[in-house]
């Protein structure tokens, strides 16, 4: 999930998959067009399941290789199983006193580069003035034609006692830099209260007044979630 290459090298992590047919040519395909721009696959493609797949255009064998048919051993499921242990190593990072926050915005493609360049530039003079130091790292968690889903992570010591004031601090900081270059809030992450007073400097007052009527109809005791998009 978070995989990453020094050197100011971008790591791109490209996948095919399907129940019934061979993915092999639209990974070779995918891997040429890399080339074309400059990337390598030093290694190779990965194949996971059956390594011979009989193709739907006339019964020619794939020539991709297994790695395993585990679940556990194949790509996919190397892939399944750092998702679902991440959380818990944050978990272990936070009861270690570390700030360990990950936020995500969407922007169009022109706007990236700034958005990119000033949101780690705030984030790490944040980390530097409320944690002495600390590291950020960005990757797509999704892209469209129109542009792409930022993903930010961050990581920084922090003291014993003040971390959720340290963690308030740098969060704002995040968040003031993605409003002010031109990204959403949340892609998603969602909003709620942790996203509330930029949501409502983002969000169209008549958006807001659609939904306190809806409300109003749906929920008048204002039981569901009260204060979180809108005021009770």
């Amino acid at each position: 999930m978070s995989a990453g290459s020094g050197g100011g090298v971008s790591l791109l992590v490209l996948g095919f998959e399907s129940a019934d047919h061979p993915v092999d040519v639209p990974m070779a395909r995918a891997l040429e067009l890399c080339a074309d721009h400059g990337g390598a696959c030093p290694e190779g493609p990965r194949s996971s399941g059956p390594a011979a797949a009989t193709s739907a255009s006339g019964g020619s064998t794939s020539t991709s290789t297994s790695a395993s048919t585990s679940t556990s051993g194949d790509a996919v499921g190397a892939w399944r199983n750092a998702f679902i242990r991440a959380p818990y190593g944050r978990d272990a990072l936070v009861a270690m006193s570390m700030i360990v926050e990950t936020f995500e915005t969407a922007c169009t493609w022109d706007r990236f580069d700034a958005l990119h360049a000033g949101v780690t530039e705030a984030v790490t003079r944040a980390l530097g003035e409320v944690c002495g130091n600390g590291w950020i790292t960005c990757r797509f968690t999704h892209v469209y034609p129109d542009g792409p889903a930022p993903y930010f992570s961050v990581l920084g010591p922090g003291r014993p006692g003040s971390e959720l004031s340290q963690w308030d601090e740098v969060k704002a900081a995040a968040s003031e830099a993605i409003l002010s270059h031109g990204g959403t809030i949340t892609h998603h992450h969602a909003v709620g209260r942790d996203h509330r007073p930029w949501y409502d400097r983002q969000r169209p007052e008549l958006f807001a007044a659609a939904l306190r009527a809806a409300k109003a109809t749906l929920d008048p005791a204002g039981i569901m979630n009260p204060g979180v998009l809108i005021d009770p």
